[in-house]
């Protein structure tokens, strides 16, 4: 009898065994979940810092336009509406387009971080409540070198060099670097330099008038709102 007790008594643990191993500890399971759930996480991180450059709404060519997808009556209103002064000029004429965000992934018209309402930061692609009020919290900007360290605290360089696409800061127009002015959107070498040329500015009237060489009404318009005179005594 004792014989039989102990072939039963090795049974009954076998079966303990098979049993713990096919059912893994809860703790075990859940530490494999959170695993997942943070490699997918670091996965997310990856796929929106490999967002490719933003078109300029003011500035894309209609070939360029037409090849991220937009259809031809949106791109024909577009055209006729340039140049939109703001951003929100440009999403009201999106207003019922039906994915307005996956848009603004490829084609924005740059916010002005000094001036821009904190709730209209999040129509910039992944700027949600929080880093919207980032945005707006370390405001006025002197230039965008400050909006790279201040908002790198909280995203790495991938990602701040994409929102980067998305903003501008204003430059005054007597004591704006060079490299600032090369910083404002669709502003190159030459255009800087004819910025620079004609300082001191007494007024945006002297800056009209000078850099209208240059440029028709419409693209005037655009650079005006990327620059200010500050002519306090």
């Amino acid at each position: 009898m004792k014989k039989y007790s102990k072939i039963l008594g090795q049974i009954t643990l076998a079966c303990l065994v098979l049993i713990a191993c096919e059912n893994p500890p809860q703790e075990a399971s859940q530490s494999t979940e959170e695993n997942q759930d943070s490699t997918q996480l670091k996965k997310v991180d990856s796929v929106k810092n490999e967002t490719g450059p933003v078109l300029n709404a003011n500035l894309a060519t209609a070939t360029d336009m037409a090849s991220i997808g937009l259809p031809e009556d949106l791109l024909a209103q577009i055209l006729e509406a340039r140049p939109f002064l703001s951003m929100i000029a440009f999403d009201s004429l999106l207003v019922d387009y039906p994915d307005r965000e996956a848009v603004y992934q490829q084609l924005f018209v740059p916010m002005n971080l000094n001036t821009a309402a904190e709730a209209d930061f999040k129509l910039i692609p992944g700027v949600g409540d929080r880093m919207a009020h980032e945005f707006e919290e370390y405001r006025p900007y002197a230039n965008l070198q400050q909006f790279r360290l201040e908002i790198g605290k909280y995203v790495d360089d991938a990602m701040v060099a994409q929102y980067e696409q998305y903003v501008f800061v204003p430059i005054e127009l007597n004591t704006a670097t060079e490299a600032a002015i090369k910083d404002l959107p669709g502003v190159g070498e030459r255009m800087a330099h004819e910025f620079l040329e004609y300082r001191p500015y007494a007024n945006l009237q002297q800056f009209r008038k000078e850099i209208g060489k240059y440029v028709d009404e419409k693209e005037l318009a655009r650079l005006e709102r990327l620059v200010y005179l500050d002519l306090a005594p």
